[in-house]
């Protein structure tokens, strides 16, 4: 998952009993992998609608595993992202914490339990400490905030991330898998929490239209 910045700060651990819509995903492939305990949760592995069905076991929403992850790293979580890797089913949360240092959290997607957690080396991602303090200044809608704004309409949230890709602002850009299994992805203003289902790719079917 691409590190894009989302914002939940200290604050949304206290506003929510948990939650979905921040964090960073991290590579099972580093050597605390290993070492991880298993999520409780476990998803049967195929790539059709792997999406719905990893949304469908959660128990564990987006914003609970955003305020989940700030109890163990106080500052502001950048991104989240659902995900079946090695330990199970997880919440993979990226938090920039109030020591200016990136913190990487695995949380069990079943009962919000920290499985991993680690501090990335200088340079190891696409997004310094002050690009990410730049980003965030001024954004009133949170990525938790963001997360329950699209879950009202398109059900449950898989993914929510700050996308500034080739747009003068950025937006939060929310994924999120419907009861019926149709995958969404959507665009949440960061000032004013409207909804836009975002522009498909030229292969798909529909076209993006406004939703607030």
């Amino acid at each position: 998952m691409k590190r894009n910045i989302v914002i939940a700060t200290v604050a949304a651990a206290a506003l929510v009993g948990g939650g979905t819509a921040t964090a960073v995903a991290f590579s099972g492939d580093s050597p605390e992998a290993s070492s991880t305990p298993r999520s409780s949760v476990s998803v049967p592995h195929d790539d059709v609608h792997e999406d719905a069905r990893e949304a469908k076991a959660a128990t564990v929403s987006a914003p609970e595993a955003a305020a989940a992850a700030l109890k163990a790293v106080p500052g502001t979580v950048t991104g989240i992202d659902l995900d079946q890797d090695r330990p199970g089913l997880v919440w993979e949360v990226d938090v920039l914490g109030k020591d200016s240092k990136w913190h990487e959290v695995t949380l069990d997607a079943g009962d919000a339990k920290v499985l991993n957690q680690r501090v990335e080396h200088a340079g190891d991602d696409d997004h310094g400490v002050d690009r990410a303090r730049a980003e965030l200044k001024g954004i009133a809608v949170d990525a938790s905030a963001a997360a329950r704004k699209a879950a009202d309409r398109y059900g449950t949230v898989t993914s929510v991330d700050l996308d500034d890709d080739h747009r003068s602002s950025a937006v939060w850009e929310v994924e999120t898998v419907s009861k019926d299994g149709k995958e969404h992805k959507l665009h949440v203003d960061p000032k004013t929490a409207g909804v836009t289902v975002a522009p498909r790719d030229a292969d798909d079917d529909d076209n993006g239209g406004r939703d607030d």
